[in-house]
């Protein structure tokens, strides 16, 4: 009997939280009157700003020449193959018929190029989020131009990291399937190690047991490790004569048996819908496929506001100030190096509605800046450095952190950390250091154990020990991106004297050298580009689309609060 009236009090419980936070749903949020931020560019900085706008206009190059690149896939020959002689779509256009429209978040295009085993263009898969029936989702899409689908280390750190991104932010995954397997020749870097190969389908079946949907698309070759991706999904389409799903293909088996059979017939479409049961949905053509998909992820357990409330969203966005200064000033205030570093409330003002900004201890470590603001409607709690990260300055960025945590607010830091750490000099300098690390060490706590939302933007350096404070890659934010200009290394290329030891032996001359030959190698990995094709971020941003791409990371991380229930009470359904 007691248990009995235990179990209907928390039915009622939960039944009144689902209700409160319908209500919190139609509730207003606070009225805000920050304060505008008046940053116009002074006389006496145009000099740093032009050369700051000639870096950028470079960088800005670099990163069409690289994205031309990306665009192309596995090159004209690779591609011809595809369209022609398997009859297949290119991935790009699978999306454009698959998401509601190409306006999507893409992530990490740059991985993959320049690495010792050669180019791999987008490391031969796209990854992204974008809408489909009007819901966020995370997409992962084999480009089998490249290298004709093959994984190689690079293809499976994306795809970890686009998973790792989907569980964050309880993202549907829906997965583009056209892979020919695992690159042999790196098995030993593909296969054995707990986030490799095989961590893929851990995170699958981990995210559909979260109640995160997995939704797998059979458009291409399944062979091998590829195979798993489908059978493994919730709900899983095949695309009849161009899908098939198979461990090993016809060469396989002649060679094991000396029998001869078609693609078609040892692991077609008819056979796995018909047959094994391993896809629940036969699809003619591509495009019937998409459609399928679209409907799979219209069944999911979201309830997205009403068509009423989304009318008054779009009003209230057309309504949302922009920034009293244009976004374009963003190239002029991306330091080409720390030494040209503007004041970072010119930056702020540059991205936050209206370009308002309620500063927090204004006063006190003025070396970071920390306030609230909103972006496109969305509060935000920033920290940028605007200086070294003193002691000072730390204390103040562990209580912002904190308070943020406490009031649920997301944190977006803007990274631009000095070039290297102060030589310790002196005992009064020894004792300072001391109590700066123990300051440092506060604020790397508060972050790392931060439970809001955090996004991190490196619109400069992102060095040493003060990067893990202002949340780096290490410290596992929602998402970070880099501005082209950004530097990522322990120490900023020309200061490699501070990570030789100060009192060698070493002939003078001998010494430069080295520390020439450490510069030149840090000059060419500290770089974005270098950084993004080793999947150190999320991708490389121009400064001026900066505004969008954090407003799609706020509307992708409040589309949490609208799955109906995230609870998983039995396990999991399985397969036939």
């Amino acid at each position: 009997m007691f248990r009995c009236m235990l179990r209907l009090a928390e039915q009622r419980w939960q039944c009144s939280v689902r209700c409160m936070s319908s209500a919190a749903r139609r509730r207003r949020a606070l009225r805000s009157a920050f304060q505008v931020l008046e940053q116009p560019l002074q006389p006496n900085n145009q000099h740093v700003y032009e050369a700051n706008l000639r870096n950028s206009i470079a960088c800005r190059n670099k990163y069409i020449e690289l994205i031309e690149k990306v665009r192309k896939g596995g090159g004209e020959n690779a591609i011809a193959r595809h369209t022609q002689r398997n009859r297949k779509l290119m991935v790009r256009e699978r999306l454009r018929l698959l998401l509601d429209d190409e306006d999507f978040l893409e992530l990490s295009p740059f991985a993959g190029l320049g690495l010792p085993y050669g180019d791999i263009p987008s490391a031969g898969c796209l990854t992204g989020i974008g809408r489909i029936s009007g819901l966020w989702c995370m997409f992962i899409a084999n480009d089998a131009t490249v290298k004709g689908g093959t994984a190689y280390p690079i293809t499976v750190k994306k795809q970890l990291r686009a998973q790792e991104i989907a569980i964050q932010n309880r993202l549907p995954c829906v997965y583009l399937v056209d892979s020919g397997g695992a690159f042999l020749p790196l098995q030993s870097e593909i296969f054995p190690d707990k986030n490799q190969g095989g961590r893929t389908f851990y995170n699958e079946a981990i995210m559909s047991a979260m109640k995160i949907a997995q939704v797998s698309v059979v458009c291409g070759s399944c062979t091998a490790g590829g195979a798993y991706i489908p059978t493994m999904a919730e709900e899983a389409v095949m695309v009849h004569r161009i899908g098939t799903i198979f461990l090993g293909g016809p060469p396989l088996v002649k060679a094991a048996t000396g029998e001869e059979v078609s693609a078609e017939d040892l692991g077609g479409a008819r056979l796995h819908a018909e047959v094994s049961g391993c896809v629940d949905h036969f699809a003619w053509e591509e495009k019937e496929a998409y459609d399928y998909t679209r409907n799979i992820v219209s069944t999911l357990n979201f309830q997205l506001p009403e068509e009423e409330e989304e009318e008054d969203e779009e009003r209230k966005r057309k309504a949302e100030e922009e920034p009293l200064y244009s976004s374009e000033d963003l190239l002029g205030l991306a330091p080409k190096s720390y030494n040209y570093s503007l004041d970072v409330k010119m930056v702020i003002s540059r991205l936050t509605d209206g370009s308002r900004f309620q500063e927090f201890k204004a006063l006190y470590g003025t070396t970071l800046i920390t306030g609230f603001a909103k972006i496109h409607g969305h509060l935000v709690g920033i920290v940028a450095n605007d200086g070294e990260l003193s002691y000072p300055a730390t204390l103040k960025g562990s209580h912002f952190v904190q308070l943020c945590d406490q009031r649920d607010i997301p944190l977006l830091f803007l990274q631009n950390t000095a070039p290297t750490t102060a030589l310790t000099l002196s005992t009064t300098q020894a004792e300072m250091n001391t109590n700066h690390l123990k300051a440092q060490g506060s604020m790397m706590s508060a972050v790392a154990c931060a439970s809001v939302p955090k996004i991190t933007v490196v619109i400069g350096g992102c060095h040493g020990a003060d990067s893990f404070a202002m949340c780096g890659r290490a410290f596992d934010p929602n998402f970070l991106f880099l501005w082209p200009n950004a530097r990522v290394s322990i120490t900023a290329p020309g200061h490699a004297g501070s990570l030789l030891p100060p009192d060698s032996e070493q002939e003078e001359e001998k010494k430069t050298q080295e520390e020439d030959k450490l510069n030149r190698r840090l000059e060419e990995e500290s770089s974005a580009f270098f950084s993004s094709s080793r999947l150190w971020d999320d991708g490389v941003i121009l400064p001026q689309d900066t505004r969008k791409v954090l407003r799609d990371c706020l509307d992708i991380i409040k589309q949490q609060q609208y799955q109906m229930s995230t609870e998983k009470l039995q396990p999991p359904l399985l397969r036939i």
